[in-house]
């Protein structure tokens, strides 16, 4: 598995290796070859967790006469009917925000709200660097310049003291990531965002139920922006929702989903409609995604169980350290990240050490990497748009500021991440994991050498 890897390719190809587990377990099986349990199943031995993991999504029989029943009528577009609404009050309750709209993807979710907090052509947003591409994306659509604050090494989430050098007279919005279900420090995001008169706009894409100081993320900024995709705790294949706390914002969020047709408060230039689009969830989707809500707190509390239990028993590995949550904060866990540190294991390399992990039985990746590199901020920066947009001397600099990422740049080299659904199986499945890296570390000496 490239440590580069999406997160949403790593989660669906975890279930799909555990075939491939399971034939290492039998060809690595002391009845097979004699394995020695000791060794590292890389160079030999029997891989610690032989019986693979769940599968995700899951789906439920009890589902089916709900969506069945949706599709026969043949009512599926959000105009017809109330499920989407009904999903959308529902979802509120559950994070205790005021309102919610359900949207096509959490992309559009991001599109909405950027064009709400009105980030327009020319404007700049600073965003975190770790995150999944859409992110970026979001902001480029708009024809916006997404400024990258730092990483923090101990959170993996954007570093608060990093942002206010970034404000420039261009800048609209602040878009903190509460990556891999991790709450970001809000608290002096916030502070900044009122004293220079910023928008702030969560992408909670990944933190469904995640807690910070007695909030759910998805009600500490001006609005939010979740994801339902099928990688995610609550899936629906597609699907997204903005949620806030006001309602103009959330009826202009709610016009501009919707082709522009006005809404409650908004009614726009015109009678009936403004500038808009299409970004509409439909009916099955809806009645999907509100049928997994207990199945969902069920989960994340399982979830954050196994991830408490893992930390304490994995930061007693010299060369572990588990990610840092804000003070009174929970997360929910879309990916299990800690931080790998060479020297402690010899010098094994961090790509060398998540192979080793894999072949034990335990899926893993490096989570995201420098992705500013790859050429698509470059794609954007040469464009006649941002040209007409940005001056040369603008673009330069922005380009040039990539490199003053140490702290995300530190990430994206140390970081080993797991797929949530190892954390939905047995207690024993998590002290395999343990077991699992101290075996490494322990013959990590051996492994350098003849993966070398």
């Amino acid at each position: 598995m490239k440590p580069s890897l999406t997160r949403r390719g790593f989660i669906q190809s975890a279930a799909v290796g555990s075939g491939v587990l399971t034939w290492l377990s039998v060809r690595h099986a002391p009845g097979a070859f004699a394995a020695d349990a000791s060794k590292p199943a890389l160079l030999g031995g029997a891989p610690v967790h032989p019986g693979g993991w769940s599968d995700w999504p899951k789906w439920l029989e009890a589902w089916e006469p709900a969506v069945i029943k949706v599709l026969r009528s043949g009512k599926w577009y959000r105009g017809d009917g109330g499920h989407v609404a009904e999903f959308e009050a529902g979802y509120a309750k559950l994070l205790g925000a005021k309102r919610c709209l359900a949207t096509a993807s959490g992309t559009t979710a991001l599109l909405v709200s950027l064009h709400v907090m009105d980030v327009d052509a020319g404007d700049e947003v600073i965003v975190s660097p770790y995150t999944f591409i859409a992110t970026y994306n979001a902001i480029l659509i708009n024809k916006a310049l997404p400024v990258f604050a730092d990483t923090h090494p101990a959170t993996l989430t954007i570093d608060p003291t990093s942002i206010e050098s970034r404000i420039t007279e261009r800048t609209r919005a602040i878009l903190p990531v509460h990556i891999y279900g991790m709450p970001c420090d809000m608290d002096p995001i916030n502070t900044i965002a009122r004293k220079h008169k910023l928008a702030v706009i969560e992408d909670a894409c990944q933190a469904w139920l995640a807690e910070y100081k007695g909030r759910k993320c998805g009600t500490l900024g001006d609005l939010a922006c979740f994801s339902f995709q099928n990688s995610k705790h609550i899936p629906s294949g597609e699907g997204g929702a903005v949620t806030g706390d006001s309602d103009e914002l959330l009826d202009r969020c709610h016009a501009f989903h919707n082709v522009g047709r006005a809404t409650g408060s908004f009614k726009g230039a015109k009678p009936y409609f403004t500038r808009g689009s299409n970004y509409r969830m439909q009916q099955f989707q809806a009645v999907i995604l509100m049928q997994q809500f207990d199945k969902l707190a069920q989960e994340t509390t399982r979830r954050r169980m196994n991830a408490d239990y893992l930390s304490v028993h994995l930061k007693e590995i010299p060369g572990i350290q588990p990610a840092r949550l804000p003070e009174n904060s929970r997360a929910v866990w879309h990916l299990y990240p800690f931080r790998y540190d060479a020297q402690h294991f010899n010098g094994l390399s961090r790509d060398k050490f998540l192979k080793a992990l894999n072949v034990e039985g335990i899926p893993c990746s490096g989570g995201y990497h420098e992705q500013y590199f790859d050429g698509l901020l470059d794609e954007a920066m040469n464009s006649r748009g941002f040209k007409r947009l940005f001056s040369a001397e603008r673009l330069k600099a922005w380009r040039e500021s990539f490199q003053e990422l140490k702290g995300n740049r530190e990430v994206c080299a140390a970081t080993v991440a797991l797929p949530q659904n190892l954390l939905l199986a047995e207690r024993r499945d998590m002290d395999h994991i343990v077991e699992a890296v101290r075996k490494i570390q322990t013959h990590s000496a051996a492994l350098a050498k003849a993966t070398g």
